[in-house]
């Protein structure tokens, strides 16, 4: 279904919305009623002009008409729909198209129905926790914890704060920072603009804290354990908490987040958003990121920053007129739980499961420090070229426990040729078939496959046995 057939039915939502006929609609719109007849039926383009029009006079969000938000309500939909939940209903793939591209608010609708279904269920396995175990436990929902309601927000904003940018670049300026002395001059500005002491604490001082700050004492205390990349961004951040409080502010007071949790989580996370800008300044990195062709390891040195700041940082490069790859960025613990995500590049993260096990963000917990690439397929046909590594934290003691994550980058494969990473590979090769979960995923004879998927019927046969249980016959198609 093209852009343009979506179109004509979101205007006849819009139409219907406002209680008009086509003949007041096209008045409204300076249009004939026969031409609007014909937008509605997809048998004309909805012209540039017109769009404009509907914006202004019926106070619609352009981004209502734009393919980024159907694709993104599809993507959610695909999810959701992937529930057990809805297994007897036999809904497949053209089904959410058709919904997505007819009526879109009852998609939505749909999606904030599962929602408050699997905050229900929470609530009910909280309760019956307390009936049996007597013990008092917080009700917890999955689909409206603090730090999806958060990572909703950023995405919403594609990763990049302007505000924050310029703050950033303000404090180069001001403090008269430099590269090569920055910790340095991030302390002396701590001092001569905040009146904040920084000390570096023993390991046995700070009692398992890596930062703690008393804002009583202005006292700033960073433990010996931190690495010196960790310890330039901690810096960062307390300085970004302390001079960039009223816009920090002003960001979560325009997000739609209004538990305190979720608030205090957000003004942290943009801190850090404030910090990283800070240690790799927009121009300069952006500058070195595609001059080196996005090689991490020459921009962690460049930079003296960490692993997971530079992946960090090159998600946040989306300057109009200025842009970086739009990368997606997904970060793993051994267990597979997904911390951290993003997606610039329209990938699709399992949200209320688990994900992809033949993806190589998994594959890369098996051999910490060295890259692994991949050419990816999704079920609908986009492939992506994706790289991934894992890392073991640093700066712990003998007895402290070390802690594995994979990070997982990559882009639409148009994008490919501008990342080093693709060098020597044959970009026009076939693709890893790989999906959200398995339960949305429509690949068939997938040799890790988990569970059944949504789309394809369970057909099982005493006789034949794959590779996986739920994998089909080659010969038989089942």
């Amino acid at each position: 279904m093209t852009a343009k057939r979506r179109m004509g039915a979101k205007v006849r939502s819009l139409r219907r919305r406002e209680g008009l006929t086509q003949q007041q609609f096209a008045q409204r719109l300076d249009i004939s009623t026969s031409y609007l007849n014909l937008i509605e039926n997809d048998r004309r383009p909805l012209t540039a002009n017109v769009l404009i029009r509907l914006a202004g006079r019926f106070q619609v969000d352009l981004e209502h008409f734009s393919g980024e938000s159907e694709a993104a309500l599809t993507r959610e939909l695909h999810e959701v729909l992937g529930d057990p939940f809805f297994e007897e209903n036999g809904l497949n793939s053209a089904d959410v198209q058709r919904l997505v591209g007819t009526t879109p608010e009852v998609g939505r609708a749909l999606v904030r129905l599962y929602r408050e279904h699997v905050r229900l269920q929470d609530s009910v396995a909280n309760l019956a926790a307390r009936v049996v175990d007597g013990a008092e436990l917080p009700e917890v929902s999955r689909a409206r914890l603090p730090t999806e309601l958060v990572n909703e927000f950023i995405q919403s904003r594609l990763n990049y704060f302007p505000p924050l940018e310029q703050g950033a670049a303000r404090l180069w300026r001001d403090a008269q920072l430099a590269p090569d002395t920055l910790s340095v001059r991030l302390v002396q500005h701590l001092e001569q603009a905040h009146g904040v002491m920084v000390t570096v604490m023993s390991a046995q001082q700070m009692k398992g804290l890596l930062r703690r700050y008393d804002p009583e004492r202005q006292h700033l205390m960073l433990s010996e354990q931190l690495p010196a990349a960790s310890r330039r961004f901690q810096l960062a951040l307390q300085a970004g908490l302390l001079l960039m409080s009223d816009e920090l502010d002003a960001l979560v007071d325009e997000s739609p987040l209004r538990g305190q949790d979720a608030r205090t989580l957000l003004r942290v996370s943009l801190a850090n958003y404030f910090a990283g800008a800070t240690l790799m300044p927009y121009d300069r990195f952006i500058e070195s990121a595609e001059s080196l062709r996005y090689d991490l390891g020459i921009l962690q040195s460049r930079f003296q920053a960490s692993f997971e700041q530079v992946c960090h940082r090159l998600t946040t490069l989306r300057r109009p007129g200025a842009s970086g790859v739009p990368l997606h960025f997904i970060r793993i613990d051994l267990a597979g739980n997904i911390s951290k995500r993003f997606s610039a590049s329209g990938i699709q993260f399992a949200r209320f499961g688990s994900g992809c096990a033949r993806w190589n963000v998994y594959a890369a917990l098996n051999a910490p420090g060295h890259i692994r690439r991949q050419i990816s397929t999704m079920p609908d046909g986009t492939t992506y070229f994706c790289i991934a590594m894992a890392y073991r934290q640093s700066g712990g003691g003998y007895h402290d426990s070390t802690a594995t994550r994979a990070i997982g980058l990559g882009c639409t494969l148009e994008h490919a040729p501008r990342l080093v990473y693709a060098d020597g590979i044959n970009l026009e090769q076939d693709g890893v078939p790989i999906g959200v979960s398995c339960r949305v995923c429509a690949h068939r004879r997938c040799p890790q496959r988990a569970f059944p998927s949504l789309y394809e019927p369970i057909q099982m046969s005493e006789n034949v046995r794959g590779r996986s249980f739920f994998s089909r016959d080659p010969e038989s198609g089942r």
